[in-house]
């Protein structure tokens, strides 16, 4: 158990913020995305249904929602067409448009910089920014800074945090 020197409160070992209010938990120097080993993490979407099994998506004025698979909250993707996903960590010059870091990103391996969605026409890309653990697209490893088109209902993984991606008729 770590406890927050701001709140008191006893938050789960590993925790980098306090789950009451929100303080950093960790030390002043800077974090690094750690390694983790992929090799079970391939083959993990085999039991996933496919396409047409997944909720339909009405996210109002948003052209896309991603949905953690872990816990179901949903980021809406609207106003801009290309969002930066990766974690904020202190002294980092710059900041990812989605921080991941209240998801437990820095425990599921994803970088501080880590993809980037966006939307162009009528088509959803995804690219991975060189990122340490890598990104999965339905279980297949994306290469580095190539994109990839997305698909209604995609599983994307970033590191170990999985994410289902629901895209709006555009």
């Amino acid at each position: 158990m770590i406890v927050c020197s701001n709140c008191k409160h006893s938050n789960m070992t590993g925790a980098m913020y306090c789950a009451e209010c929100g303080a950093q938990l960790v030390g002043g120097d800077a974090l690094t995305t750690q390694n983790i080993t992929t090799q079970r993490f391939e083959t993990d979407f085999e039991h996933l249904p496919k396409d047409d099994k997944y909720q339909s998506f009405d996210g109002g004025d948003a052209w896309a929602s991603l949905h953690l698979l872990d816990t179901g909250q949903v980021i809406p993707l609207s106003v801009k067409n290309e969002f930066t996903m990766g974690r904020i960590s202190e002294g980092q010059p710059i900041m990812p448009d989605i921080d991941l870091s209240p998801y437990q990103a820095y425990a599921a391996g994803v970088s501080r910089l880590h993809a980037v969605i966006k939307r162009i026409a009528n088509r959803i890309i995804f690219v991975d920014l060189g990122s340490a653990n890598g990104t999965y697209i339905n279980g297949k490893r994306l290469t580095p800074n190539a994109e990839q088109a997305l698909n209604h209902g995609d599983i994307i993984a970033l590191g170990k945090l999985k994410l289902q991606v629901l895209i709006k008729n555009i």
